[in-house]
């Protein structure tokens, strides 16, 4: 933390700097759902479940841009990248902005992705240069904890910017956000990643780096799960407008139920961050897991019983905020054991991690979404193989982390 007392940088100022590059994701998704029937409308109308491949496209795109840019990081320093992506980023949402046709949309936002891996990915670097250990873990865990608090606002936020200049100008409020972001970044975050520690863009180092990581076996399953758990979360919002909108009639009070959903589930970092320094990262994970499990269990059976509408209504509410919860329980503890033995290469290490688990993550919720066949089938299905399979990959982690010798 010396570099940052230098510089006059606070944790907490740190923190909140780290959380608003993360929120950039969360804004850039969750501000677009009350968008996707309007999208769908005016750019597939034939098809306007098509609409949801808004948010798989800037999802891949994320994952496939985080290939490059740890890398980049660690070649040319964290400041430089972001600066770069968030360029990028612009320039994608004003192509987004003007697009013709749902393909030229889906393109624009697949770049978007790519411009946002930069704050995403080299944010995680930034606080593994900082920190180690169970503390990494807490600042990841706060900063996460606003990438679910945003989704209680940019909803809303969406819904009010359609109404008042149309679905078009959501790009434009979102490019504003990130370049709120960049200048914040560019006045007052140090560089913290010495000259004499970078290591020069060569694609031999980057397999040789790659290899290492694969071969640690916390490391790879850490990715697994990580990628299952970003799996589950992507399938429930590609799904979740059209759920309140098709099965439930609720598309105008949608922003606001999303938005309290978001509230109530944002607790779950701050939860992790004040228990996981006793408890430790790998029960959490799976503790959290495993009541996603019961969870959704319980909503594949009773969504598929006659049951009265408000009770179903209720059961998918609270189902939506235990997974949201799940996922603040998860994500940054992952991250955190990923990144724990890596601190040797942390910016390719946050790109590994970020492009396997998004890049993945996006394939499986895509078509999971187009199944949408006006039931709960497809979406509790999906989430239940997923949450299922995590769980049992961190069961097998705590059986290989016995057998390793003790350091």
């Amino acid at each position: 933390m010396s570099n940052l007392v230098q510089h006059k940088m606070s944790k907490a100022e740190l923190t909140a700097l780290i959380a608003m590059m993360f929120a950039t994701i969360a804004f850039s998704i969750d501000a677009m759902l009350p968008a996707l029937p309007e999208i769908g409308e005016a750019l597939s109308p034939n098809d306007i479940n098509r609409a949801q491949l808004i948010l798989t496209a800037f999802m891949f795109g994320l994952g496939i841009g985080t290939f490059f840019t740890g890398p980049l990081s660690d070649a040319f320093g964290r400041k430089p990248v972001i600066l770069a992506g968030a360029v990028v980023y612009v320039l994608s949402a004003a192509a987004a902005w003007a697009s013709s046709s749902l393909e030229i949309l889906l393109i624009s936002r697949v770049t978007m992705g790519l411009g946002a891996a930069g704050p995403r990915v080299v944010a995680i670097a930034i606080v593994r240069d900082l920190f180690s250990g169970r503390e990494m873990a807490r600042v990841l865990s706060i900063a996460m904890m606003i990438f679910t608090l945003v989704p209680a606002f940019a909803p809303l936020l969406g819904l009010g910017i359609i109404t008042v200049a149309g679905w078009r100008a959501i790009f434009i409020a979102i490019a504003l956000f990130l370049i709120a972001v960049v200048i914040w970044t560019a006045l007052r975050l140090p560089e913290t990643l010495a000259r004499e520690n970078r290591r020069p863009f060569k694609m031999p180092l980057l397999i040789m780096a790659a290899k290492e990581m694969f071969a640690h076996p916390t490391v790879r399953l850490s990715i697994f799960v990580q990628t299952l758990c970003m799996g589950s979360l992507l399938t429930m919002l590609s799904m979740v407008q059209p759920v309140y909108d098709t099965i439930f009639g609720r598309a105008d009070s949608f922003p606001f139920w999303f938005g309290l959903v978001a509230l109530l589930s944002g607790s779950a970092s701050l939860i992790n961050a004040i228990v996981v320094v006793k408890v430790g990262m790998r029960r959490m994970v799976t503790w959290s897991l495993a009541g996603q499990i019961v969870f959704s269990s319980m909503v594949l059976i009773l969504s598929n019983m006659n049951l009265p509408d408000t009770f179903q209504f209720g059961l998918f509410v609270a189902w939506q905020t235990s997974l949201f919860f799940m996922v603040g329980m998860t994500l940054g503890n992952l991250n955190a054991m990923a990144m724990e033995p890596m601190g040797h290469i942390a910016g390719m290490a946050a790109s590994v991690i970020g492009a396997i688990s998004t890049v993945i993550a996006a394939i499986l919720a895509a078509p999971i979404g187009l199944l949408f066949n006006g039931s709960l089938l497809p979406l509790s299905l999906g989430v239940l193989a997923m949450v299922t399979t995590a769980f049992l990959l961190m069961l097998r982690m705590g059986r290989v982390e016995a057998q390793l010798p003790a350091e």
